[in-house]
């Protein structure tokens, strides 16, 4: 095998390790916040805090953030980060 082609592997090999750590530190917990307020700046959902009742939401790494009432997925905001996208939000805060 040529020089060009293993640094080519290595390069591909590298990637998909950093891929595969970007994909599981998305799925780790940033914060949780359990509230009954309906001014967070994500929230299309006001009615769910509504007469003082409290939810939990729970924000990950990947951007989501699912939003929990009595034990009950009730929403999910955001977006997902992916591919590209989430690489470079890993490399900006994930090591």
């Amino acid at each position: 095998m040529a020089e060009a082609d293993m640094t080519e592997y290595t390069k591909e090999v590298e990637y998909q390790r950093i891929k595969t750590e970007a994909e599981e530190w998305a799925k780790k917990v940033l914060s949780m916040h359990t509230h009954s307020l309906n001014s967070m700046h994500y929230d299309t959902r006001p009615d769910d805090t509504k007469d003082g009742r409290s939810v939990t939401d729970i924000e990950y790494n990947s951007g989501l953030i699912k939003r929990y009432q009595n034990d009950k997925l009730l929403y999910t905001f955001g977006n997902e980060a992916k591919g590209e996208d989430l690489i470079t939000l890993y490399a900006r805060g994930g090591k």
